[in-house]
């Protein structure tokens, strides 16, 4: 037994077992038919190897084939069928052994019958269903009997020992054959087991194929029964409905109020809708279970086509569409199913004007050609892709399945329209081309009405007034109402998607937005939330966004599924765009599936209702929902008050602060001036006695006490500068201002900072007559500190071999004049070009300015009426504009550079 077997499944190989042991009995009846044929016909071979022994061995050949026959008799008994293991081993054993008693009679080792015993092995191998360990048992017998053979031979009086040529030849190729019969068993026994388990499991699964198809047409004949039981439960309650409706709308003289109006004729609406949709489904039960009964009667063609024109031309004419009839005179009366024809040519009478565009035309023609009556439908629509016309007719299949497809159905419609078609042993094909538009073409038996020809009115869509419906027929009745229904169009009339829109500037209720491209949902929501609301309407996605972008309504109402853009993808863009991103969003839809309901939440729907909902539950999520947008609303301007009330608090202290510093500043100043003021009048009286003395030295020391002098005059000078800072700071605006020559200015700075110019390239071009309002002295008090800065600047720069440069100049802007100091020195970093205006801010060494030189400049350029602004780059220029008042030039524009 191969090893392999472990691994199967236990019920296989039991199940592999038993086939194994049939195919034993039947393959072991075979082999006993081939001994009891084949044995006896070895005679022949006698005849002509051993003639001395033909009769002798004839009857062993005989022998043989009787113990054979007995053993096939055997085998078709209880006993035999149960035995038939051993048996399937004994019934080659008897050839050889027989074959064997030859050997021993005749040659011995040396007798060429030793190749019976090969022809046996074979035998078995192709024939009977061995295992590895039988046949291994059954070549370890055989080659056992013709050892013994062989030995008899030898032992027997007057016998002589074979060439050991001839044994070791004849040993060769049993040996070989039994290595073959072994090897081939093996293979042959896992071939058998790999087979029978691959058609197990074929078998297996075929019986489940079989036992799913044999489900699937049993919930399909379950789903069948069901859908036209809760058909017809359904009639029965809708037309207790529409009848009162009918009623009703057949008094509405006495209901004085439109909106009950509109509401009942909406019921009504919805209702035939209803009624045709289960209609439908109940023709399609009756033609899956061959109970849709045909009754056929004489049919003026021309006349019925007529009639079924004047039913939907109300919906053509509602889309400006024209509509064009043709019926061959040659067509006649025929033998046809009125009610089953008229729904085929309905329904695709209605699909080609749903599915064509305004100002297009529909055609219906009917001709015949020999013995087929053949009606076409054709449109200037839309099309339909190569792709997608094999699929038309199936059921419940359509052409979009997108939440965003723009034209409603169910996909009952042509599967509906084919199977009655057959119904009828003709057939339906369509043509098509995308934007170009569709032919539906219908061929039936043509039957004529030889004889039966009767005159016909066109039937119309009559009503039966339910007020006096007691005394009409009540079947008549409900097939005047199916028939209704059957005419009832399922395209939206076209006046419904033009509404204008109309808003009330004055009106003070908060505004709604409602987005549904059904007429009769727009028109009922709107009926429940206008007494609350200013409600907007759009019939598409693409209009939703559209008019919520424009008038930023208060809360939206959206239908999951709409054309152009679904509900899915309005919230999407909403909640993307700034101006609508926290409106709130109801999402309305008719699934109610735990997905869609996370996919709403998700894309940034605020709440979801499902259809069909409670009116109370509409009114109170919008409520809730709008009523939080205004707290938010309001928190959020609470919120922006209590920030700008911060900031200003915030600004209030700072001014305090440095308010409080400057008063501060501008005491500690005074104190200290009028400290120093003292001394420095001494040490400019005493320098100068000294510069007298120092006349009467000799010749040799005057050049070094000059020197001293003139150094310790410059440091008294630096004192009385930062004294003159420091008393400007501390006391601003406490001279007159007078008008001043700005290029006066600019020369008196340069010439008191001429000694440090030395290397520096200096472009003064401020024309005369460049003025300001100002003091001069505080002017050229400015100056000289932003020529300083400059020069500090250009000499702290490392040169890259460009030489330093200052640059002056005036030019007009805005009629003011606006003076600007640039230098290519180092420039001020980023971060301190906000610092640099305050007090005591400095980046220079210590001992090299005390920071107030800007502030000083600042404070002045302010006082003038001017304003400083400052443009850095690092390591290439600063330039600082001051910018006066214009009205006091005396300088054409012409002359600034």
């Amino acid at each position: 037994m191969p090893t392999n077997q472990t691994s199967l499944d236990a019920g296989v190989f039991r199940a592999f077992q038993s086939y194994e042991a049939k195919a034993r009995i039947t393959n072991t009846r075979i082999g006993c038919i081939l001994v009891v044929i084949l044995m006896p016909a070895g005679v022949l071979l006698d005849y002509f190897v051993y003639p001395d022994h033909v009769w002798t061995f004839f009857k062993l050949r005989l022998a043989c084939s009787f113990l054979a026959a007995l053993i096939w008799g055997l085998l078709r008994t209880e006993t035999g069928q149960t035995t038939n293991r051993l048996l399937g081993l004994i019934v080659p054993m008897l050839p050889v052994v027989f074959i064997a008693w030859m050997i021993a009679m005749t040659e011995g080792f040396a007798s060429p019958y030793y190749a019976g015993l090969n022809l046996v092995l074979l035998a078995v191998s192709a024939v009977l269903h061995w295992t590895f360990v039988e046949s291994l048992f059954a070549v370890g017998l055989v080659l056992l009997t013709y050892i013994a053979a062989g030995l008899l031979h030898l032992v027997a009086p007057g016998s002589t020992a074979p060439s050991l040529g001839i044994i070791v030849n004849n040993f060769y190729f049993i040996g070989l054959m039994n290595l073959i019969v072994v090897v081939g068993t093996y293979f042959q026994y896992k071939f058998r087991l790999r087979e029978f388990t691959l058609r197990h499991e074929l078998d297996n699964s075929r019986q489940q194929l079989e036992e799913g198809n044999r489900k699937l047409v049993e919930m399909d004949r379950v789903k069948t029964r069901f859908f036209a039981n809760m058909s017809h439960e359904l009639r029965t309650p809708l037309t207790l409905l529409i009848s009162p409706l009918e009623t009703l709308l057949h008094r509405r003289e006495h209901l004085s109020n439109s909106q009950v109006q509109d509401l009942l004729s909406t019921m009504h609406s919805n209702g035939m809708r209803l009624l045709k949709l289960i209609n439908d489904l109940l023709d399609l039960e009756r033609l899956d279970t061959g109970n849709l009964q045909m009754k056929t009667e004489p049919l003026r063609v021309n006349v019925f086509v007529r009639g079924l024109a004047n039913s939907v031309q109300a919906v053509a004419s509602d889309k400006n569409l024209k509509l064009v009839t043709d019926v061959a005179e040659e067509v006649g009366t025929v033998l046809l199913d009125r009610d089953k024809l008229e729904k085929i040519l309905l329904n695709l009478l209605f699909n080609a004007l749903k599915f064509t565009p305004a100002g297009g035309q529909v055609s219906l023609s009917v001709q015949r050609a020999n013995d087929l009556l053949i009606f076409q439908i054709r449109d200037s629509g839309m099309g339909i892709a190569p792709a997608q016309l094999p699929f038309i007719f199936d059921r419940f299949w359509q052409a979009d399945n997108s939440t965003r497809r723009k034209h409603q159905g169910t996909g009952i419609g042509l599967a509906l329209v084919k199977e009655l078609v057959e119904a009828h042993n003709g057939k339906v094909t369509a043509q098509s081309e995308p934007d170009k538009g569709t032919t539906m073409t219908i061929e039936l038996p043509y039957m004529e009405a030889q004889g039966m020809e009767e005159a016909q009115e066109e039937r119309a869509p009559q009503e039966i007034n339910p007020a006096v419906q007691s005394s009409a027929n009540d079947e008549e009745w409900l097939s005047h109402l199916y028939r209704r229904a059957e005419l009832h169009p399922s395209v939206t009339p076209l006046h419904e998607t033009l509404r204008r829109e109309e808003i009330d500037q004055d009106n003070r209720k908060p505004m709604l937005l409602v987005a549904d491209d059904e007429p009769d949902m727009l028109r009922f929501l709107k009926s429940q939330l206008i007494g609350d609301f200013q409600v907007l309407e759009a019939m598409d996605g693409s209009q939703a966004v559209e008019k919520a972008s424009q008038f930023l309504p208060e809360i939206i109402l959206l239908d999951m599924m709409m054309p152009e853009k679904d509900g899915f993808q309005v919230c999407r863009e909403l909640r993307e765009k700034t101006s609508t991103q926290n409106i709130p969003i109801i999402l309305l839809t008719a699934r109610a599936d735990e997905e869609t309901k996370l996919t709403a939440l998700s894309v940034g729907a605020s709440d979801f209702l499902s259809k069909p909902f409670s009116t109370t539950e509409l009114h109170l999520r919008v409520k809730n929902l709008v009523n939080q947008r205004k707290l938010q609303r309001e928190l959020a301007r609470n919120l922006q008050i209590l920030e700008a009330t911060m900031d200003e608090l915030k600004e209030a202290q700072a001014q305090l602060v440095q308010t409080e510093k400057m008063a501060g500043l501008g005491r500690m100043s005074a104190g200290i001036i009028h400290e120093i003021n003292n001394p420095l009048n001494y040490a400019k009286t005493g320098l100068y006695a000294l510069r007298k003395k120092g006349q009467l030295l000799p010749e040799g020391e005057r050049e070094v006490f000059a020197e001293v002098l003139h150094d310790i005059e410059e440091g008294v000078d630096r004192v009385k500068t930062i004294v003159s800072d420091m008393r400007t700071f501390s006391h601003p605006g406490s001279e007159q201002l007078e008008v001043v020559d700005l290029s006066k200015v600019v020369a008196s700075g340069l010439r008191f900072v001429s000694d440090q110019l030395k290397g520096i390239e200096v472009d003064n071009q401020v024309p005369d007559g460049f003025s300001a309002i100002g003091k001069s002295n505080k002017l050229v008090q400015v100056a000289v500190n932003l020529l300083q800065n400059a020069i500090d600047a250009v000499k702290a720069k490392t040169t890259n071999g460009e030489p330093a440069r200052i640059s002056i100049f005036g030019r007009q802007a805005a009629g003011n004049n606006v003076l600007i100091f640039q230098d290519n020195g180092e420039g001020i970093a980023p971060e301190n070009l906000n610092n640099i205006f305050d007090p005591f801010f400095t980046t220079k060494d210590v001992g090299k300015g005390m920071g107030l030189g800007l502030t000083v400049t600042h404070r002045i350029v302010a006082e003038c009426g001017g304003k400083i602004s400052v443009k850095s780059e690092p390591g290439c220029f600063t330039e600082f504009e001051l910018e006066f008042p214009g009205k006091y030039n005396t300088v054409s524009p012409n002359d600034l550079g």
